[in-house]
């Protein structure tokens, strides 16, 4: 059982049925990331020059053929350069210009027909008019994930790669900000599964989350 596997209890994530008021019974106070604004770019471009480096294995036997590229796993893209004029005639709003740095790894054959792999760095110049409040203590900042893929490719020169690839960029202006939101309390967590009868006895009588009220609880000062 989960919360969405063989699961009826109402007071879980998912589709609201019914009147959405029903069930809300306080306010919390959260931590999180606003998005104020946001946009995404997709594009197909060619002549796409990779400067490739830390070859696996080393070595290989030129010349190369191309197989594929794409952004390399469990690394983020850098922005820099970030730029933020904002309009005179709207304040509220501003041209966002940066450079996006996006880890690629490309796949390949060497003359022997060898697979190997290879790093390299796309730099991405972008430039979007987006909303980006006022200034305030809480600052705001701009950031952006790239995607890269490609099919197309060729070997044109020691340790350089001209491509033909899909870029998309996402873009957004965020705030770590403190929220108040309508709440219907704790989740009711489903079992995994049945432990045996009394095989933790100290967990038993302990709630999942803590509770607290400030009702009539209110210290007197």
């Amino acid at each position: 059982m989960s919360f969405y596997i063989n699961n009826s209890n109402p007071n879980k994530p998912g589709a609201i049925c019914g009147n959405p008021l029903n069930g809300i019974c306080e306010k919390i106070l959260i931590e999180t990331t606003k998005v104020f604004d946001a946009c995404v770019c997709t594009t197909t471009e060619s002549g796409i020059i990779l400067q490739v480096a830390d070859f696996f294995p080393e070595n290989p036997a030129l010349p190369l053929t191309f197989v594929s590229a794409e952004n390399t796993p469990n690394t983020a893209s850098t922005i820099s350069d970030l730029v933020v004029d904002r309009l005179d005639s709207c304040p509220n709003y501003a041209n966002v210009s940066f450079n996006l740095t996006i880890p690629v790894t490309v796949t390949y054959r060497d003359a022997n027909g060898v697979a190997g792999t290879a790093l390299a760095s796309l730099v991405v110049n972008k430039s979007v008019l987006l909303f980006v409040p006022q200034p305030a203590v809480t600052p705001i900042n701009i950031t952006a994930m790239g995607n890269f893929s490609s099919q197309i490719g060729t070997f044109t020169a020691p340790n350089t790669f001209t491509l033909t690839g899909c870029i998309q960029i996402i873009v957004k202006v965020v705030s770590v900000v403190d929220i108040l939101i309508p709440s219907y309390g704790y989740p009711i967590l489903p079992p995994c599964q049945q432990s045996p009868q009394n095989a933790c006895p100290s967990f038993e009588d302990l709630p999942i989350y803590p509770s607290a009220t400030t009702i009539n609880n209110i210290p007197r000062v």
